[in-house]
């Protein structure tokens, strides 16, 4: 399967940042937010170009919206989809600062 090529940075919008995603960072999975279009084999080569780090797994997840109760009936927040990304033995992406 060839992927239509997008720039790396409509692909990736950014990272997550939470305990969750900054435990699995010890084990070298990064999780990000990315374009609900994005297919997997874009998320990787938007990883590898944007970090310089080789990407060995990519798992994905859509996140429904949870339904929010306002003045004026019910609304619903905006829907995800994040991208679960292993990266190489020894390598690291630095985006919690570390």
């Amino acid at each position: 399967m060839v992927a239509i090529h997008k720039p790396a940075h409509d692909v990736i919008l950014k990272p997550v940042v939470s305990e969750k995603s900054y435990a699995l960072s010890d084990r070298g999975q990064y999780t990000f937010v990315v374009a609900p279009n994005a297919n997997k084999v874009q998320i990787k080569q938007a990883i590898e170009e944007i970090f310089k780090v080789k990407v060995t797994n990519v798992n994905t997840l859509n996140r429904a919206g949870k339904k929010q109760r306002t003045r004026f009936g019910f609304g619903q927040r905006v829907n995800q989809k994040r991208a679960i990304v292993t990266v190489a033995e020894g390598q690291t992406i630095d985006i919690f600062g570390n």
